[in-house]
């Protein structure tokens, strides 16, 4: 197995096992996963809206973004995928897609087949209910980034995506020192909050003044995740079950 996909699949375990108990035989079973690996330039869809697929998507390396679209063309982001999240694992039960999935910054994917993610959670009842609770998880975030941009002020919007991420990344031993990957553009990252480039980078500026948070070209280092916390009235309850990040990290 290539050295990048046993590691997304050791993150997607480590992901599966924060909500549900799992024994050597279905930790094993997840790890010899088959996955076709490619490379997705940014900017570039690799699953597009109405078509029928027959694998998920695991992300290796590099960010994705779910998003939806109008008639006219104008596309809206409504979720963000980490390195190690099953991007569509619900395209099992529905493989004619309604979203579709775009790259960012230069991302590295692994297609795990249908058939593959069938046949475990057939031989392995405790692997189904993993699989539902991801999905039930990815629904509520999608239901709060709803929340967020209807009635949240800009200000909070950012707040509670930068938080919400910042628990993602510790939850699979990716944040260091208060500090997260975040490979997007600014243009990228208004456009998920519902604000113009122009606003977004007043509040930015604001918050580094305030020393809650610095955003560098790939990278959010979070100075004050309590204030940060209180600014985008971030609950980590719809997280279901992600540990809280170390203070030390």
């Amino acid at each position: 197995m290539p050295e990048p996909l046993h590691d997304a699949l050791e993150l997607y375990l480590r992901r599966l096992c924060l909500r549900t108990q799992l024994g050597r035989q279905e930790r094993d079973a997840i790890m010899a996963l088959p996955g076709e690996m490619t490379i997705v330039d940014v900017e570039h869809d690799f699953v597009r809206l109405g078509e029928k697929v027959e694998h998920a998507c695991l992300i290796v390396d590099g960010m994705a973004a779910r998003f939806a679209q109008l008639r006219n063309g104008q596309r809206g982001i409504v979720a963000l995928h980490l390195p190690g999240d099953m991007a569509d694992l619900h395209s099992v039960v529905a493989p004619e897609t309604s979203w579709a999935l775009h790259a960012t910054t230069p991302t590295k994917i692994a297609r795990i087949p249908h058939k593959a993610l069938r046949d475990l959670s057939e031989r392995f009842p405790s692997l189904a209910l993993a699989f539902w609770r991801d999905c039930v998880v990815d629904a509520s975030i999608l239901a709060q980034w709803t929340l967020n941009l209807s009635r949240k002020d800009a200000a909070a919007r950012l707040a509670h995506l930068f938080s919400e991420m910042r628990y993602r990344y510790a939850a699979v031993g990716a944040l260091r020192k208060g500090s997260f990957p975040f490979p997007i553009t600014q243009t990228t990252l208004a456009d998920a909050l519902g604000l113009t480039p122009v606003h977004l980078n007043r509040i930015l500026k604001r918050l580094r003044e305030q020393a809650i948070l610095v955003k560098s070209l790939d990278r959010i280092d979070v100075g004050d995740p309590e204030q940060l916390a209180i600014l985008g009235e971030f609950d980590d309850a719809y997280l279901q079950g992600l540990p809280k990040p170390d203070a030390s990290l």
